[in-house]
């Protein structure tokens, strides 16, 4: 089965959201959104920006804009527990951000993270450029908001299997997000 990925390609902002548009309409006009810059970790020249925003009771539409990955190639991308990227191997962030306890997993199907977010693939230019809705997460308090968590890009490709952190290697780029 081929790998959802974000990518130039990937699903619109808006897709998979057409059979909760109550609740879309509603979360769009409470104006929930959030960011992330990525800046680099591990002496790699990852860089970007996030942007999130509410999609429902516990949707999140993502929408990321990296550059300076490695050409055609495939990265674990996660939410980690902490909002902490100080260290420069950006190891301060913790593990997988995990409220409900799941075991590691592909975000499409089965268990898996809160944190566990479909792989980023770069293009020829070393750009990932595209979004994705995650479901069971939100913007708003509570415990499983996104907000005040670290946004992780890993130098390897997510198994999705390997517990528990998907075996997707060293931290290159981290971003704390902030409440717009």
């Amino acid at each position: 089965m081929k790998q959802l990925v974000i990518a130039l390609a990937a699903i619109g902002l808006m897709a998979g959201c057409a059979s909760n548009t109550a609740s879309t309409a509603k979360a769009a006009d409470s104006g929930m959104a959030a960011s992330a810059v990525l800046a680099p970790k591990s002496g790699s020249t990852v860089q970007g920006s996030v942007k999130l925003a509410q999609q429902g009771d516990n949707r999140v539409a993502i929408a990321v804009d990296i550059s300076g990955l490695p050409a055609n190639g495939m990265f674990g991308f996660h939410v980690h527990e902490k909002g902490d990227c100080s260290s420069a191997d950006a190891m301060s962030a913790g593990g997988h951000f995990n409220p409900t306890g799941q075991q590691h997993g592909d975000p499409r199907h089965g268990a898996h993270h809160a944190g566990d977010i479909p792989m980023l693939q770069s293009d020829a230019n070393g750009k990932a450029v595209g979004s994705i809705v995650l479901s069971g997460v939100t913007l708003s308090p509570g415990p499983t908001s996104l907000v005040g968590h670290a946004l992780i890009v890993h130098a390897g490709k997510d198994d999705y299997m390997t517990q528990p952190t998907g075996n997707s290697g060293g931290r290159i780029a981290c971003g704390v997000i902030v409440a717009n």
